[in-house]
């Protein structure tokens, strides 16, 4: 595998900004690791940060190189900042930049599928809440995304949390989130007519001892009224990285790898 830092200018941010990427690499005498890459394009996981993090953590806290390294796949991690994942109401287009500009970006860059069912999403906290939000309002693009500890009930957590109202109102304003884009809980009930109502499979896991397990059990609930195919687990854990690093392995065991 490779493991690359690439830096970047964004038109649509107006900046230069960054990603992590690791690329596959076939090898036959690298001891400890049974690494494989397909000739043609590869199989790609779009991995989100959380609030507090970067493009970077994901390589730093789990041994994702390792875990994708049998699979032959490309794992781009963007850096967005504390952004939700969203077009900001006062700063910049996230939204815009994660789901169009991103994408252009690092297919130019690296031999990456374009096909649905070679493309999947995922995230930690508010990542989890920026995979689920691109594979619901996109799905055409994802095979599948899995959440890990989401902030998947943004509308309550905004009013919950007053540590937060400054990052919130940047981010949504004064508007009520509920029944918006920006609402999975309202997403789930959308029709999907513009693509025949083709939806990803889904996999969502989060702590009982999470802070955000509240809010991951509220998806859960309106997701199982729903047909999305829902794949759900809890266990004993909190919102740390000893938790993720055992649900990001899980969750790649479990991908609809060639389907």
């Amino acid at each position: 595998m490779a493991l690359l830092s690439c830096r970047f200018y964004s038109e649509t941010l107006g900046m230069s900004t960054s990603m992590t990427v690791i690329l596959p690499q076939a090898t036959r005498s690298q001891i400890g690791l049974n690494n494989a890459a397909s000739s043609g394009k590869h199989k790609t996981l779009f991995l989100l940060h959380g609030l507090s993090d970067d493009d970077t953590i994901w390589a730093r806290r789990t041994s994702i190189e390792r875990y994708v390294a049998e699979l032959g796949f490309a794992v781009i991690m963007p850096n967005l900042h504390r952004s939700f994942y969203t077009d900001m109401e006062y700063g910049e287009a996230y939204w815009t930049f994660l789901t169009e500009e991103l994408p252009a970006v690092a297919r130019s860059f690296f031999p990456l599928s374009e096909a649905r069912e070679d493309n999947f999403v995922a995230g930690l906290s508010m990542g989890g809440y920026g995979a689920f939000k691109w594979a619901l309002r996109h799905p055409e693009r994802f095979a599948a995304a899995g959440s890990f500890s989401g902030a998947l009930d943004i509308a309550a957590r905004a009013k919950e949390i007053e540590a937060f109202d400054r990052t919130f109102k940047l981010i949504f304003g004064d508007k009520d989130i509920r029944g918006t884009d920006n609402d999975l809980l309202a997403l789930l009930n959308q029709p999907n007519v513009q693509h025949d109502g083709i939806k990803p499979l889904l996999y969502q896991s989060c702590g009982t001892e999470d802070f955000l397990y509240k809010s991951n059990t509220a998806f859960r609930d309106a997701c199982q009224k729903t047909d999305y195919e829902l794949t759900y687990s809890e266990g004993p854990g909190g919102h740390d990285w000893s938790y993720w690093d055992e649900q990001i392995k899980q969750f790649l065991s479990w991908l609809p790898l060639g389907k």
